[in-house]
């Protein structure tokens, strides 16, 4: 059977909800691209303007995994993994932001926000579902549904693209970056920012590996097979991450308790990277603070007090390395010597 995709014809502003596409059949329910519940997926547009018309920024929204059929029933409830619960307006911050001000580099770019609700970082792609819970992997349809379709609204042309996320979806920037790069010709600008998406296959202090065992569930449960694809990727791609990434830290690697624990955490966030940052193309932005996500954020991507490394904010170094004006290989000193850090507090 066929599944016959009619795509949304109607553009939204700045924020606003748009299907995906739709299917013609309930039938074909089974073959498309739908969320975990089997809704339609979304995304926000806000079209580029002047000179930034014929450029485009992909935001990849983030939101973790479920990694059985019970965390994914109850994902599926929520708007992590059905499109009826997403808002239908959100704020475009950080590097989303329309404003110069706030985002001097990218600001009137065709920017796009492609919702999570698949659980598996854009990455499941299973025939079969989950009978008695009615549950659908199709993130990778999502993904490549969702490319075919910006690529119809005027990406294919674009003279500069970036393919950007935060925590799970800088985990599927980095999976996606060379399938996102061999959509355009050379001629194109292509690069990918990956935001606190290096999760790290860390021993944490009772010698376990935490980690690797959530994403052993979710490869069980949605067919997700995460790499160390780092110094692989051919695409230009820029890590940004906190050197003491406060969801690892804090949720799954048990580093949090002593200064000991922290240090040997961003030692090993260090070994990870050093490959990847004997690169030309790649740029890294690693700061010794206690955060998760810093692109999206108004304060911490660029403001008067946003976080520095070598004097520069998270944004001017991603602009610096997007636009070829330097070389961006900035990493910070060990906690607590970074001042400018905006550290999230754990309670």
């Amino acid at each position: 059977m066929t599944c016959n995709l009619t795509y949304s014809q109607t553009f939204p502003i700045v924020g606003e909800i748009n299907s995906l596409f739709n299917c013609e059949c309930l039938l074909c329910l089974f073959f498309c691209t739908v969320c975990l519940d089997g809704t339609l997926p979304g995304y926000h547009l806000h079209r580029g303007y002047g000179f930034g018309a014929n450029s485009w920024l992909i935001q990849l929204e983030g939101g973790g995994w479920c990694n059985s059929v019970r965390s994914c029933i109850y994902r599926k409830t929520t708007r992590r993994g059905s499109s009826k619960y997403m808002e239908k307006v959100i704020p475009f911050t950080g590097i989303l932001s329309n404003k110069a001000e706030e985002n001097p580099d990218f600001f009137n770019w065709n920017r796009i926000k492609l919702r999570y609700c698949d659980g598996a970082s854009f990455t499941g792609d299973s025939q079969a579902k989950h009978q008695a819970s009615k549950l659908y992997y199709r993130g990778q349809r999502i993904w490549s549904a969702a490319m075919e379709h910006f690529m119809s609204l005027g990406m294919k042309s674009a003279n500069q693209v970036l393919l950007s996320g935060c925590s799970a979806g800088g985990l599927a920037s980095i999976l996606h970056c060379d399938e996102f790069g061999a959509l355009f010709p050379r001629s194109t600008k292509v690069k990918c920012l990956s935001d606190a998406g290096l999760f790290l296959d860390a021993v944490d202090v009772s010698g376990g590996r935490t980690l690797r065992s959530l994403y052993g569930g979710v490869v069980s449960t949605q067919c997700f097979f995460p790499q160390n694809l780092i110094a692989n990727i051919q695409t230009p791609m820029f890590l940004l991450n906190a050197a003491y990434d406060a969801w690892q830290v804090s949720h799954h690697l048990h580093f949090f308790h002593t200064s000991h624990n922290n240090t040997d955490f961003r030692n090993q966030m260090l070994n990870a990277v050093k490959g990847f940052s004997t690169s030309k193309r790649n740029g890294l932005f690693l700061n010794s603070c206690f955060a998760h996500c810093q692109t999206e954020r108004q304060d911490t991507w660029f403001a008067d007090d946003s976080p520095v490394v070598d004097q520069k904010t998270i944004a001017q170094s991603v602009g610096d390395w997007y636009f070829d004006r330097m070389s961006v290989k900035a990493i910070d000193c060990p906690y607590p010597c970074d001042s400018s850090c905006h550290n999230l507090v754990f309670k």
